[in-house]
């Protein structure tokens, strides 16, 4: 008897019992590891798939570094600063002047950090101010080639800035580096071509992700994959793996994003298995001083913010429904047998009413 897609079997079930595990005593210790300072919600491209809607102008202005500084001294007065990665995020973090003499704060102040960019205004001269002001890692965002990625990001042009970009980080080899890339209906079919100028290009991993229906992409049916093609993106990234693992010439180490649980999949697309750390093990400061737990979650999520409460605080004890997610067990998942491995998905995919927006399983049935 042919087994369903989406009925997991005894190997994969093996290994998410014992992740399921793991993960409720992180759960109880909730470390805090990796938090994203959205440093600016202004951004030079337009991007069809953008959650937050940035803008040139933004209605937020860029949040000061002395009131993120604050942040870290009090985290670094909990916890050692350099266990906690810091993520500069936007809008288009570039923007800033003072990026720099924020990265070099952030160093100073014993915390590691890495910046996540569209690469359109990184320059030689730039990228050296930053290697130079403590940065540790740095991922760039290529949606395709170049019809496909300009009409994703909205800007002719933004491709071959990307592409020369990428080239440079990767051909320097100084500081931990990927690429993300959001497969839709358009470069679906171009994933090996985009996959063979990686490569070319130097860089060793590479993220892909699926867009969820939020902000401008809520509306947009070409940037969201059928079941079968969903399938086939978790195939090839599978095909991508073993090819890396065999140390096939021209392979790369491909991943599938952070975004949900995946059945059978779970062990074959991620060095790890399912489990969304939003507020166990992520926190977030974003523009207008919302504490939360990634950009991605809804502001119905955010637990507080830096200019009334102390962020320690908050991530303490305030973060209980990212830790217990029986809130979430309603409507299908509360009759779904596989609800202890995902606890009802990533919390980003969770509408204002708590309602699961995707189920990724559903589309691999």
């Amino acid at each position: 008897m042919k087994r369903s897609p989406a009925e997991i079997d005894l190997r994969h079930r093996m290994g998410l019992v014992l992740s399921n595990r793991l993960n409720r005593d992180l759960v109880q210790a909730h470390p805090l590891t990796q938090l994203f300072w959205e440093c600016t919600l202004r951004c030079n491209l337009r991007c069809r798939h953008c959650g937050s809607d940035c803008k040139v102008s933004a209605e937020f202005k860029d949040m000061p570094f002395e009131d993120f500084g604050r942040v870290l001294d009090r985290i670094a007065a909990k916890t050692d600063p350099h266990k906690v990665f810091v993520i500069i995020t936007g809008g288009e973090p570039l923007l800033r002047r003072d990026l720099e003499q924020c990265g070099l704060s952030i160093y100073k102040k014993g915390f590691p950090w890495g910046m996540v960019t569209n690469g359109f205004l990184l320059s030689e001269e730039r990228y050296e101010s930053l290697l130079k002001s403590g940065l540790h890692s740095m991922t760039i965002s290529l949606d395709g080639l170049e019809d496909d990625h300009d009409w994703m990001r909205g800007v002719k042009g933004s491709f071959a800035k990307a592409s020369e970009a990428i080239k440079m980080v990767a051909g320097s080899g100084k500081i931990a580096f990927d690429v993300v890339s959001c497969v839709n209906r358009r470069n679906l079919d171009h994933l090996d071509e985009i996959k063979n100028f990686l490569v070319e290009a130097g860089v060793k991993e590479w993220r892909l992700f699926t867009v969820f229906p939020v902000g401008r992409a809520a509306q947009d049916h070409d940037l969201q994959l059928d079941s079968d093609q969903f399938k086939a993106l978790m195939q090839f990234i599978v095909n991508c793996r073993k090819e890396f693992k065999a140390r096939v010439p021209g392979a790369i180490k491909a991943a599938y994003g952070c975004e949900g649980f995946l059945g059978n999949f779970e062990g074959e697309v991620r060095d790890h298995f399912f489990s969304c750390q939003a507020g166990i093990t992520v926190g977030s400061v974003l523009c207008d001083g919302s504490i939360s737990a990634c950009a991605s979650i809804r502001a119905d999520y955010h637990q507080g913010n830096i200019y009334k409460d102390d962020f320690m605080e908050v991530w303490e004890n305030r973060f209980q429904p990212y830790r217990d997610h029986d809130w979430m067990r309603t409507d299908d998942c509360a009759k779904c047998k596989y609800w202890k491995f995902c606890q009802g998905n990533g919390m980003h995919l969770r509408d204002e009413n708590g309602k699961l927006i995707l189920c990724h399983l559903k589309r691999l049935q």
